[in-house]
């Protein structure tokens, strides 16, 4: 099995965190390779007790540098990991480091897929059903209609590999269900969303269904996307904090707390980002992961363990298939 290549120089904790997520992922059973400064990196290995193989990056893109720099550093580390998939020595790339040269890098050594405009973050978000994809979530401000469509099939493509959702329905982010609500975008994107036969089409839908579930895919423009992902992961935080203050405010409050301690913990965990660790890259032609710059060492461990499961259910070839479809 080919080894998922991680960015282990990127990310805020870097290097502790990206290493112990590695390990971690490893002992489940995930192959990892680690790429960045092979001296830094063994002496982490050997700081926690582990061994890993490692490609050598003498180079990092830092968070305050622009994404354009993937082209005068080639040894950076996230070029070193992408070139690794593009050479077939690697099944994906998973980066808690700079996001826009991670999407940078991809598009250099990777290339986007037939058919795909703009690739797209997906990111998955709790629901009452379970969870909501949201995609654009941050790859493009700004967005032509067909952009959207593109959105949509791979949207829809993820969740069936992936997740084995059965035919699943999309829906357009807009400020109203009817059809004829929206601005520009929204209004030329719905005909060609409800015209294309290979989507489940459900029509606009609202802020508040992304996490009713009412559908299984929105699809949005990137700008919008990233703000609504924002203020789902915020809110759940400043509730769970008022949640944590209102079971600890009196003695009463904090025995009852001890009822429902474990009910809290779970709750916590499917509220908390670094379950699904990194969002996925749709629409480049290998699997690509882009992670938060403050990724803990379980945000690294869940992320590498989606991008070999990416991996496993070739999801590439299936957003292939999907976009040779007819409309």
């Amino acid at each position: 099995m080919k080894p998922v290549a991680l960015d282990a120089m990127g990310g805020d904790h870097a290097p502790h965190a990206t290493v112990a997520g590695a390990l971690s992922a490893h002992r489940a059973g995930v192959p990892v390779v680690l790429v960045g400064d092979a001296h830094v990196l063994k002496e982490e290995l050997e700081r926690q007790g582990g061994d890993l193989p490692i490609v050598h990056a003498p180079e990092v893109i830092r968070m305050e540098e622009h994404a354009t720099e993937v082209r005068r550093k080639r040894g950076a580390s996230i070029n070193v990991a992408v070139r690794l998939v593009k050479d077939g020595e690697a099944s994906g790339v998973v980066s808690m480091g700079h996001s826009g040269a991670t999407m940078a890098a991809a598009l250099f050594g990777l290339g986007r897929i037939r058919g795909v405009d703009r690739p797209a973050i997906l990111a998955e978000i709790p629901s009452e059903r379970g969870k909501t994809y949201l995609i654009d979530a941050g790859a493009n401000a700004d967005c032509r209609p067909g952009f959207l469509v593109q959105f949509a099939v791979m949207g829809t493509a993820y969740a069936e590999a992936v997740d084995r959702v059965m035919e699943p329905t999309v829906g357009l982010l807009s400020i109203g269900e009817e059809a004829e609500k929206g601005n520009e975008l929204v209004l030329a994107a719905h005909p060609l969303l409800r015209a294309h036969s290979g989507l489940r089409f459900y029509g606009n839908v609202e802020g508040r269904d992304v996490t009713r579930g009412t559908v299984d895919v929105i699809v949005t423009d990137g700008f919008t996307g990233n703000v609504v992902l924002k203020l789902a992961e915020g809110e759940a935080r400043t509730i769970f904090r008022w949640v944590r203050e209102a079971l600890t405010s009196s003695l009463r409050a904090r025995l009852g707390a001890l009822l429902v301690k474990d009910a809290l913990r779970a709750l916590a965990r499917r509220m908390d980002p670094a379950e699904y660790g990194a969002m996925p890259l749709m629409g480049v032609t290998g699997p690509v992961f882009i992670g938060h710059g403050a990724s803990d060492a379980r945000a690294v461990e869940n992320a590498l363990k989606r991008a070999f499961q990416m991996g496993q259910v070739h999801l590439v070839e299936r957003v292939k298939d999907r976009l040779e479809q007819p409309a």
